[in-house]
């Protein structure tokens, strides 16, 4: 065997064997990866987040009810399907119709064939005038964070062509963090009157969309499964983990219900049934690039220049307990480490490493 195959063998070797490093699959060019189990998020390290960092909370009071029982065996990650984005749709409701899709004249029926794009019904409040399905709502576009307002059902083709074909996705590579700004004293290249008087003239401008955009003001989202008539359990979980979840936000000043637009924080939502109900309960973590916060203080955990940009980050937990819930917020909202990767992450996405778990 030459030297030369040798050392290509190994390289080999070392790109298959899965390791705990974070950087154990490199990302080739602007290609997304499938990381195997282990490589998508960090796990917690009591040598670098302090010891105890993977303990259960011991001040949690909040508990589920006797008989709420889950799979507690199968193998999780890598099992979800893969999404381009995701869709919630403002109901001001914690409980739908079995499949959201199926609730005729509304805005989750008129998009439901929208390709890869996952479609949750959320209790994000809906516009004072909405009364029935087919009144105006608001959606919340993810990856991109972005607040699109005013969608009824004959809006939807709008909403699909020039709100969510053009949006980043869970495998687009994050712009950069810098634009090459110009030099204040750098000489433009001279312009040749010739050359203005036969440019063409400029295309007309597109007709005004009947929906208005603006960026979501939270900084990090906690989405809870809350479809009991999907499985009581998830109806039964999610007001429990938001309780204990905001117990947690609160001294850190990232607490925002569901009316507040201060910049910065963490907004909680209940969102409809997204799979694996037996794996009970479901938490969906969606995390903006750069995110930075000051905890605490007077300015209540607001972003400090930085971290309102586009969804980095998407960790998918399963099985959490109201007593996991400290963790979670100190290590996986905060920081995009995971306690207890090999019984709670099921996948998610990271656009800045070009990593999926499907």
């Amino acid at each position: 065997m030459t030297t030369a195959f040798s050392a290509a063998l190994k390289r080999g070797k070392a790109f298959l064997t899965p390791t705990n490093s974070s950087t154990s699959i490199p990302k080739l060019c602007d290609s997304f990866v499938k990381a195997l189990e282990g490589t998508l998020f960090p796990k917690v390290n009591p040598a670098i987040d302090g010891e105890g960092c993977d303990h259960d909370c011991e001040s949690c009071t909040i508990k589920y009810p006797a008989k709420f029982k889950i799979d507690e065996d199968e193998e999780l990650y890598g099992q979800v399907n893969g999404w381009a984005t995701h869709m919630l749709v403002a109901t001001g409701k914690t409980d739908w119709v079995r499949d959201v899709s199926d609730e005729k004249g509304s805005v989750m029926e008129a998009v439901r064939d929208c390709g890869k794009s996952m479609l949750s019904a959320s209790n994000l409040p809906p516009p004072q005038d909405h009364h029935s399905t087919s009144d105006p709502t608001t959606i919340l576009l993810l990856p991109s964070f972005t607040i699109i307002e005013n969608v009824t059902p004959k809006t939807v083709p709008i909403l699909i062509e020039h709100h969510i074909n053009p949006a980043p996705t869970s495998t687009t590579p994050l712009p950069p963090s810098h634009t090459t700004l110009k030099t204040p004293n750098a000489q433009e290249p001279p312009v040749h009157t010739s050359t203005l008087q036969h440019q063409d003239p400029p295309p007309p401008s597109p007709a005004p969309s009947p929906l208005t955009t603006r960026p979501c003001p939270h900084q990090y989202l906690i989405l809870l499964c809350s479809q009991s008539t999907r499985d009581a359990r998830c109806g039964q979980s999610a007001p429990l983990l938001r309780r204990e979840f905001e117990r947690h936000l609160r001294p850190l000043g990232l607490h925002r219900d569901l009316h507040d637009e201060r910049p910065g924080g963490v907004g909680i939502y209940f969102i409809s049934h997204v799979g694996g109900h037996k794996f009970a309960a479901n938490v969906m973590v969606y995390r903006r690039a750069g995110a930075t916060t000051r905890t605490g203080g007077a300015d209540g955990g607001k972003v400090g220049g930085e971290g309102m940009g586009e969804g980095s980050q998407c960790i998918w937990l399963a099985r959490v307990r109201p007593e996991d819930c400290e963790g979670i917020v100190k290590f996986t909202v905060l920081k995009g480490k995971v306690v207890k990767p090999e019984r709670q992450l099921r996948g998610g996405f990271d656009r800045e490493r070009g990593l999926v778990s499907w």
